[in-house]
């Protein structure tokens, strides 16, 4: 029902500002202006009002680790410590 109305209403100001009179340069921009912004508000308020806040509680599964993996392990070299990369399976 709510989408409906809000397509009912997004009908409605398009249609209206379509029949309204064309704007004049002796009236300026200001009223062009303020008849969009009020027709943006009353559209993004039906929009706005037809969806939830949020989708509610998402579980997500935690992704198994791969068969094998690099891992970087500390070792002595003798003189130093380094770093090198080796991959460790499961």
């Amino acid at each position: 029902m709510k989408k409906t109305f809000a397509a009912f209403v997004a009908v409605v100001t398009i249609a209206g500002s379509l029949a309204s009179t064309p704007a004049s340069a002796q009236r300026g921009v200001a009223a062009g202006v303020a008849a969009g912004l009020l027709g943006g508000a009353i559209i993004g308020g039906a929009i706005a009002s037809s969806r939830p806040a949020y989708g509610g509680p998402v579980y997500v599964e935690e992704a198994p680790y791969p068969a094998c993996r690099m891992v970087r392990e500390r070792f002595w070299d003798g003189y130093d410590w380094r770093y090198r990369r080796v991959e460790v399976c499961n």
